[in-house]
């Protein structure tokens, strides 16, 4: 079912950091495939200043019901104090592509 699959998004400062969490993500089967896209510019509020920093982005593909392994993998490689980890629901998806997606994660 497409409301098993989700899509979380991290960022971080060096594109070395980016594939160092892809690679440890799909080792352990939590993520089918991370996209690494960058740099790109992200403007936020840190400790009271507005920062603008380069960073690379990383799109993880995965299920819904992984998302604690997976959250706590990112943490655990990720080296920013407060990284940004966002899952969104994917509601829609090519059936060839979500069955891949499925074959390459940890079993239920």
């Amino acid at each position: 079912m497409m409301e098993d699959y989700i899509q979380v998004i991290t960022a971080t400062e060096d594109k070395k950091d980016a594939e160092r969490i892809a690679a440890a993500l799909v080792e352990k089967r939590l993520a089918g495939c991370v996209q690494i896209v960058g740099p790109i510019t992200s403007t936020y509020h840190w400790k009271g200043n507005v920062e603008t920093e380069e960073e690379w982005l990383c799109l993880i593909k995965s299920r819904k019901d992984l998302y604690g392994e997976l959250e706590e993998a990112i943490k655990e490689t990720h080296p920013y104090e407060t990284p940004e980890i966002i899952a969104t629901p994917v509601v829609g998806g090519s059936k060839d592509y979500l069955e891949w997606l499925s074959d390459e994660l940890k079993k239920k």
